[in-house]
């Protein structure tokens, strides 16, 4: 048989009760503009739909690197606090494999957006689109996937064919390059 504790039966009854004030919202903040909204809409998608102006090389990112990622990732991207960028086993070695650019990533556009949009951990959203190209550039140089000479842009970062750029299969195959 079932007994009511008091000691429970209160907080349930709060929150049984507000479930019609919740419904109304919380009345906090202001509602977002368009305007306000589209500097939060940053998303790349794979076929490079959504990069910004802007370009970089590897020369140009790997100072951008020593000063604002490798006390993380470590020097040369081979892993610190944070993940390895640079190397890795094939993914065939099992599941516990280090995943990094060079064995996992299936598009250079996914480096950039996620580069762009939480990089440096601490400060993201800090580094210039500039500085994000020229950090893709650096990175995918480090992994032997594209030469230190080429530039990325948003013409030529989604023609980067990536070396698992297969090995998945597509949430969104109308998007893909």
């Amino acid at each position: 048989m079932f007994t009511l504790n008091r000691k429970r039966a209160v907080p349930l009854m709060a929150i049984l009760a507000s479930g019609a004030t919740l419904a109304q919202g919380p009345n906090l903040g202001e509602p977002v503009s368009p305007e306000d909204l589209v500097a939060w809409d940053i998303t790349i998608m794979p076929d490079g739909s959504g990069l910004p102006p802007g370009s970089g090389t590897a020369a140009q990112g790997e100072p951008i690197f020593a000063e604002k990622c490798a006390w993380c990732h470590g020097a040369n991207g081979e892993g610190g606090t944070s993940a390895r960028l640079v190397g890795g086993e094939p993914l065939t070695n099992g599941i516990d494999t280090a995943k990094t650019i060079a064995n996992f990533w299936p598009y250079a556009t996914t480096l950039f957006d996620l580069t762009r949009r939480a990089m440096p951990w601490q400060q993201p959203r800090t580094l210039t689109d500039d500085e994000v190209y020229a950090l893709t550039a650096y990175l995918l140089a480090l992994n032997d996937i594209i030469d230190e000479g080429d530039v990325m842009n948003a013409s030529t970062l989604p023609e980067v064919q990536m070396p698992n750029r297969d090995g998945f299969i597509p949430r969104f195959p109308e998007r893909m390059p």
